[in-house]
């Protein structure tokens, strides 16, 4: 099994520390053996918070449904109470986190006609791919102000020109302050940008021992995205590292993938980068 692994990507990782190439240092990474029983099909992500298994019942683990007396006698720990989330209103104050509605207004004012007609999605849609929104610094001149109004910043990656947009929007007027445009700057990888990339992959001649390595590990074919857990990372050219296909990375936006069998190991996939600006893959030079 191990020479017939080692024919395709390289091999299925059963559970080792492997060094991740970044651009000028080595940055180590952990990757588990085996999946935890909250491996659930969600597609390609990142990590997800720890909790009780997907689909155990209550009562399991040697806990009553109940959490009663049959609990107590044999020293089980009683289930936690999870206390509700408190009614969030339609806005915030002063440095309080946006509010769902905030996020929705502030992005509908900062993704306009114009930004929608210009730009282009990590898919080649139309409108650029939103990357995050976060609460905006006080502006220097309303730090001792009260009732200084509440701003967010408003980012998105435009890839018809590998440009990072952000816009400043002020919640308070509704109007868009400030329009930012930086080049050669690589923000963490959405979970949209870690589904496309892991798409092209799979369709590349390159990734075909994806597949194999996949199927070795659960006897089934790889036909979707969704039978994968991907955590990607922006990957930056290095001087020789990386064939030619992947000198502009960094210039452009280029991932590298880490993909999980659910509920099972890793596949080692480090030798492989997806530009996603021109939708090619390309490898790394051992």
């Amino acid at each position: 099994m191990r020479k017939m692994m080692r024919r395709h990507l390289g091999k299925v990782m059963a559970g080792a520390g492997i060094a991740v190439a970044g651009t000028a240092a080595m940055v180590a990474v952990t990757l588990p053996g085996t999946a935890g029983a909250d491996d659930t099909p969600s597609g390609t992500q990142g990590t997800q918070p720890a909790g009780q298994a997907a689909g155990q019942p209550a009562g399991e683990s040697g806990q009553p449904a109940d959490g009663g007396a049959a609990g107590e006698e044999s020293g089980a720990v009683a289930p936690g109470t999870v206390e509700a989330a408190p009614v969030q209103g339609e806005r915030g104050k002063g440095r309080d986190p946006l509010t769902d509605d905030e996020l929705s207004r502030v992005e509908q004012i900062a993704l306009d006609r114009q930004l929608l007609r210009s730009s282009e999605s990590v898919d080649g849609e139309r409108g650029p791919e939103r990357l995050g929104t976060d609460l905006a610094e006080p502006d220097t001149a309303d730090l001792d102000k009260p009732n200084a109004p509440r701003r967010a910043d408003v980012s998105f990656y435009d890839y018809r020109d590998d440009t990072l947009v952000t816009r400043t929007v002020n919640l308070d007027t509704g109007k868009v302050e400030r329009t930012g445009t930086q080049r050669g700057v690589q923000p963490p990888l959405t979970h949209a940008e870690t589904t496309r990339a892991t798409e092209l992959l799979l369709a590349d001649p390159l990734g075909a021992g994806l597949g194999a390595d996949y199927q070795d590990a659960t006897s089934k074919a790889l036909t979707s995205t969704d039978q994968l857990r991907v955590t990607a990372m922006v990957y930056r050219a290095a001087p020789g590292a990386q064939s030619a296909a992947l000198d502009t990375c960094g210039e452009q936006r280029c991932a590298r993938l880490f993909p999980k069998v659910i509920n099972g190991p890793w596949i080692d996939a480090r030798s492989f980068v997806i530009n996603l600006s021109t939708g090619k893959v390309g490898t790394l030079k051992p």
